[in-house]
């Protein structure tokens, strides 16, 4: 997983190595490995972070539409309503060093 959105903790992208587009250009056995990664970040970003909520988007255009990636991302306990999914630096908004958090996460993929 890379591509971290500044100092905003709990936003993942799980991309292929191989260059595709689209969800439909992955094999059967990157679609499947690909949602693997997807569900334990999930799960790994509830554990270490204990957000409001934990979402997945596929979606993509401009330069990086040749490389499939999906998001994997959190919704932060007291994040204003108001605030769409993107909208990561309000007020109030954790912050944290993204290479520890990255530390803590990475012992939930090898389980």
């Amino acid at each position: 997983m890379t591509h971290r959105p500044g100092t905003f903790p709990g936003y993942l992208f799980v991309e292929t190595r191989r260059h595709v587009a689209n969800l439909d250009g992955l094999t059967e056995a990157e679609a499947l490995a690909v949602a693997r990664a997807a569900w334990v970040g999930a799960r790994a970003l509830r554990a270490e972070l204990d957000p409001e909520s934990v979402h997945s988007a596929i979606a993509g255009r401009g330069p990086a539409r040749a490389h499939f990636h999906q998001h994997v991302f959190v919704r932060h306990r007291d994040t204003p309503a108001e605030l769409g999914w993107m909208d990561v630096d309000w007020p109030g908004a954790p912050r944290e060093d993204v290479t520890l958090l990255c530390g803590r996460l990475s012992p939930h993929f090898g389980r």
